[in-house]
């Protein structure tokens, strides 16, 4: 009996090992396929066409402004609403195209950001009502960047075309809060460091052969930022922010003028 255990156990692992041998067999076969289509690759038939030729050079201007005014605006809880504020940015940039349709260059950049909270009254109802005045903020940041573009023409067309721009970006600012009046007046005083790491879609068109507007969107892949403040000289703290998406900010759209030369 055990002669015969040992015989069947044995005739069990020799049918196992050949349909090893075939699995191992088949599973080579699949992969020198597999390798051999993707050393082939897929053929989509898109060709790329000259936009920007080499040894173009590039300088333009983007900007973008936002203005807020409330004067005795109601919105939901919040009423009697007086405050005003502005966002204004501009980034002047220059690039040299060193193969076709693609260029490198530094890009500066200014951005300045200002809010005055004249009155701001919360009703949470039942007789609890809060009164928010005399806040003003101010802010304005520094920032240099060094950035990759490539081009890609709309079909054969030679006046619009998609772009896209990978930047590397430290930038420097300061700002101030301020609170109360007269006897009561705080005063937050904050100095940032930003770096980033992000991409800039867009579209462009020529309006003449040399010159182009262009709309472009922030995507921001990194940032790190750091914020040290001090509150009526006496105080101190700081902040520390770091985040990591690709998500598409719609309020940074960007409108410009680019010359090519």
């Amino acid at each position: 009996r055990d002669r015969s255990v040992s015989r069947g156990l044995g005739d069990v692992y020799k049918r196992q090992n050949v349909y090893m041998k075939k699995y191992f067999i088949l599973l080579l076969t699949f992969l020198c396929v597999t390798s051999v289509y993707a050393r082939k690759g897929y053929d989509r038939n898109i060709k790329p066409s000259l936009f920007v030729p080499k040894g173009s050079w590039m300088g333009g201007v983007t900007f973008s402004y936002t203005e807020l005014t409330g004067d005795n605006y109601k919105f939901l809880i919040l009423d009697d609403i007086n405050s005003e504020g502005y966002t204004f940015k501009v980034s002047p940039y220059a690039g040299y195209f060193f193969r076709d349709n693609m260029a490198a260059g530094v890009r500066l950049n200014y951005n300045r950001t200002y809010a005055d909270i004249g009155s701001i009254n919360l009703d949470l109802g039942d007789d609890l009502t809060f009164d928010i005045s005399d806040y003003k903020y101010l802010e304005h940041e520094y920032t240099a960047a060094g950035f990759l573009r490539t081009y890609m023409g709309l079909g054969n067309s030679k006046v619009f075309g998609f772009f896209n721009e990978l930047r590397l970006t430290y930038g420097y600012g300061q700002g101030k809060t301020l609170s109360g009046s007269d006897e009561k007046a705080t005063g937050t005083y904050q100095t940032s460091h930003r770096l980033q790491i992000g991409a800039a879609p867009g579209l462009t068109a020529f309006v003449t052969n040399n010159m182009a507007v262009e709309v472009s969107i922030n995507v921001v892949g990194l940032d790190f930022k750091w914020i040290e403040q001090t509150t009526n000289q006496v105080e101190h703290g700081s902040y520390r922010q770091s985040s990591a998406d690709f998500k598409i900010n719609i309020f940074s759209i960007n409108i410009g003028i680019c010359t090519y030369f």
